[in-house]
């Protein structure tokens, strides 16, 4: 009876002693109730202690987590143009009884809570942008403008917010149609005002070089004009130099290249008087008749 009442009361002392300690690890922070209110916070991993049966213990994830958006959300810029943006939080209970006291423990209200302060946030920031900001000239600024901001509204709660992330700008299909169009439109004035400025260039440089051609050819023609006219003055000099110094002979010389031009051919005619000058030299060598 006395080793039964021993089992007994070890079984109980062990039951209770089971009932009396808790873990926390490094992922973790505790929250200590005792009669449903909280009476201590565990933030550190270890083993720790608890009245049984009176204190109870609820454990929080401290561990960064992702609240990532459910579809784009459509914002107006400042050129009031639509865009959708697709985002995602990065986020962490700092401060365990503050977010026990806000949203009852639920990560989900927390969640939601901070997507309406991230949403509120962007359609402020995005209303004072062009498309270009938001697309890629200010977006670190915008990403950054929104953490700071959303993380001040989060921690009247226990969040801290570590960062927010635009993945995607994207303008609705019928916005983009019409920037598409723009575009196409832009692109083909501009490419029209290509052709015509290199269409206008070929003709002045065709022209330059027509008109150089005609400065060349001109210069080529008045130059073999020149060494031309050069050359039968020469010429006409030499010859009357020899003529000078034999005008018989010369005679004698230009009517033997008479005949043998006139004569080429045995079938040309020449109807000339026997005694004509011309056949000096054939009726005397001497070229005076004799």
């Amino acid at each position: 009876m006395k080793l039964a009442n021993t089992l007994i009361a070890v079984v109980a002392g062990l039951f209770l002693l089971s009932l009396s300690i808790f873990t926390v690890d490094q992922r973790q922070a505790a929250l200590v109730f005792q009669l449903g209110e909280v009476v201590d916070i565990k933030k550190d991993p270890g083993l720790y202690f608890k009245l049984p049966l009176v204190q109870n213990i609820r454990y929080f994830d401290t561990r960064i987590l992702t609240m990532d958006a459910v579809e784009p959300e459509r914002f107006i810029t400042s050129e009031k143009k639509n865009v959708l943006v697709d985002y995602f939080v990065k986020w962490r209970i700092f401060d365990v009884r503050t977010f026990y006291v806000s949203f009852a423990g639920d990560e989900r209200r927390a969640a939601n809570r901070l997507a309406q302060t991230v949403n509120d946030g962007m359609r402020a920031e995005f209303g004072k942008r062009t498309v270009h900001d938001v697309v890629s000239g200010e977006r670190d600024a915008i990403m950054e403008s929104l953490r700071a901001s959303a993380d001040l509204d989060a921690r009247r709660f226990g969040v801290q917010v570590m960062d927010v992330r635009i993945k995607r700008v994207d303008l609705p299909t019928e916005v983009s149609e019409s920037v598409y169009r723009r575009m196409e439109a832009e692109r083909k004035r501009v490419a029209n005002e290509l052709r015509s400025t290199g269409a206008a260039e070929a003709e002045k440089i065709r022209a330059d070089a027509d008109r150089q051609r005609e400065v060349i050819i001109a210069e080529a023609y008045r130059d073999a004009q020149k060494i031309k006219g050069e050359g039968d003055a020469r010429a006409a000099a030499i010859y009357g130099a020899a003529h000078g110094k034999n005008p018989e002979f010369y005679a004698f010389y230009r009517s033997m290249e008479a005949y043998k031009s006139s004569f080429r051919s045995k079938q040309d005619v020449m109807i000339l008087q026997p005694n004509a000058d011309f056949f000096r030299y054939m009726n005397s060598p001497r070229g005076g008749g004799k």
